[in-house]
């Protein structure tokens, strides 16, 4: 096998109520589970030490192997500080338990040298360094055949309006990665925004945000490979939305997810839970905010999402194995609420609201508590 870009083009569709309604009956949710290599023994915070040991990685590849017992087929680990040139082959071992590298998130966020900044950083040598780790994934992706890379510009922002260089700080972000891309050309990078955390102001706050710097660090590609790829309607640069930073960012996750499919740019989703607003918690899905994560569900059976629904959660006061048996389960049971909703009903009381009022409220009710 050699990488393959993924096809994300069926995400932009345009139906009819009559193709609506055939589609809504006859494509069903079938969702394929990742989970983040990160959270399987989750560190202290700002304000209590951490409450389980910490393991090695080879100590939780082999707790990983015990989840595809819940349906997990897929993970995700940084580079280089999880996955990496020297510990390849425990993650192509992985493959044995029925588990895939699918995502490789750049690590840019943890590493002093990163305090004002990584890809973004006015220090051009900083940036360089930003630069070989985001190619270093790249090349990674390619060699492990996963799908994608993340970037998550965490470090990546400002702490004060004033005195902040706003097109020098997106310029030198953008460019920095359409230059990393070109070296290892042909491999997606889906980017994950965020409103705040760990930097006071990120660089791309919201989802509007994350598309247009998409679409910019595209424009910048150089390489003939790249140039192609992009040409013939393929993106390079996605999204990878997850849900604790859209709700962060006061957004409905249904409109959010939906404007990225709209652009064809959905490679990936990241699945917990979160109150608007408020500190990036990571808590489990559907505890808080679960008539938004229904609307979401019923979105992506709208747009016919097939990609990864990843696990990204911080499980510090119950075993990891719990916590992902707990989200998987809830998933799937919302998804089989989405596939029973009445989805002409639905569409009628859309195209016709004059004559349908009360309708939605209605049906939302019904099935949420039934």
């Amino acid at each position: 096998m050699t990488y393959k870009l993924r096809d994300l083009k069926y995400q932009n569709k345009n139906f009819s109520a009559e193709e609506m309604i055939t589609h809504l009956k006859t494509f069903t949710l079938k969702p394929q589970f990742s989970v983040g290599i990160w959270f399987f023994t989750p560190g202290g915070g700002r304000f209590h030490d951490r409450y389980v040991p910490e393991k090695d990685i080879p100590s939780r590849l082999e707790d990983a192997k015990q989840l595809a017992d819940f349906g997990v087929t897929g993970i995700e680990a940084h580079y280089p500080t999880e996955i990496n040139e020297d510990n390849i082959d425990l993650w192509i071992d992985l493959k044995k338990s029925g588990i895939r590298v699918v995502g490789v998130a750049f690590s840019h966020f943890f590493d002093k040298k990163f305090e004002f900044g990584a890809l973004s950083n006015p220090d051009v040598q900083i940036r360089k360094a930003a630069i070989e780790i985001a190619s270093g994934g790249l090349k990674l992706v390619k060699e492990i055949e996963a799908d994608f890379c993340i970037s998550w510009p965490g470090i990546d922002g400002y702490t004060y309006p004033l005195g902040t260089f706003y097109n020098w700080m997106w310029d030198n972000f953008e460019k920095a990665l359409a230059e990393a891309m070109d070296i290892v050309p042909g491999v997606r990078v889906a980017m994950e925004p965020k409103p705040y955390e760990p930097a006071p102001n990120n660089i791309y706050r919201t989802t509007a945000e994350g598309i247009l710097a998409a679409q910019r660090i595209e424009s910048k590609l150089k390489t003939e490979e790249n140039i192609k790829i992009l040409k013939e309607g393929h993106c390079l640069m996605a999204l990878n939305p997850e849900i604790g930073h859209v709700r962060m960012g006061f957004e409905p996750l249904a409109a959010a997810f939906s404007l990225i499919g709209k652009y064809g740019k959905l490679a990936h989703s990241h699945w917990n839970s979160q109150p608007l607003g408020n500190y990036d918690q990571d808590l489990n899905v559907g505890v808080v905010g679960i008539e938004d994560t229904l609307a979401l569900l019923y979105a992506l059976k709208i747009m016919e999402y097939k990609e990864y629904f990843g696990i990204d959660i911080n499980p510090e006061r119950m075993p990891v194995e719990t916590a992902v048996e707990i989200n998987i389960n809830v998933i799937k049971k919302m998804i089989e609420v989405v596939e029973s909703l009445p989805h002409e009903e639905i569409i009628e009381g859309y195209m016709n609201p004059m004559n349908n009022r009360g309708k939605i409220e209605k049906i939302m009710l019904d099935y949420l508590y039934k």
